[in-house]
């Protein structure tokens, strides 16, 4: 099955950011657990453990990634149900990430953004949020996971392409 590629870049006085979104026919509170419970994380991300606190730092298990690996990420804001943001450094860079909810109509509207530093991995990086978003998708409404061999390479050129426009 084909993806489309569904990133947006904005640029910004701080620098760029990725953006992402999906959808959900759901109250915001029962997305907000998909994204932020260890047990729901786990079906499409990864589970974690540690205090969730805003300041502290928790572990989170890389499920679909080779070999599994924990990273370190901190909780720079916690704010339920609408704001969850979070940052990492590791051997690729730092990681600056919100998720941010929203809910109208029985919809509930949900932004991912990566802040970025710059932008030289954007081909990498925006494929990989498609992939786990749809993989958010597929755990919530029971669909098939999808493969990451449909994201990557193939969506690779349409955000380079997004990393060229000015």
């Amino acid at each position: 099955m084909n993806r489309l590629p569904t990133g947006e870049l904005f640029r910004t006085d701080a620098g760029s950011d990725l953006v992402l979104t999906r959808s959900f026919r759901a109250p915001v509170e029962d997305v907000w657990a998909s994204v932020t419970e260890p047990d729901r994380t786990a079906r499409w991300f990864g589970p974690w453990e540690g205090d969730a606190a805003p300041g502290h730092m928790i572990k989170v298990r890389m499920l679909f990634e080779d070999q599994e690996p924990w990273i370190e990420m901190r909780v720079d804001a916690c704010e339920p149900p609408r704001r969850l943001a979070l940052s990492s450094t590791d051997e690729f860079g730092s990681w600056h990430v919100e998720l941010l909810l929203s809910e109208a109509g029985g919809e509930t509207l949900l932004r991912f953004v990566q802040h970025l530093d710059d932008e030289d991995q954007i081909g990498e990086v925006g494929p990989g949020w498609d992939y786990y978003l749809d993989m958010l998708v597929a755990a919530r409404d029971g669909s098939p996971t999808p493969d990451f061999d449909t994201y990557y390479p193939a969506m690779k050129p349409y955000y380079v392409e997004l990393s060229t426009r000015k």
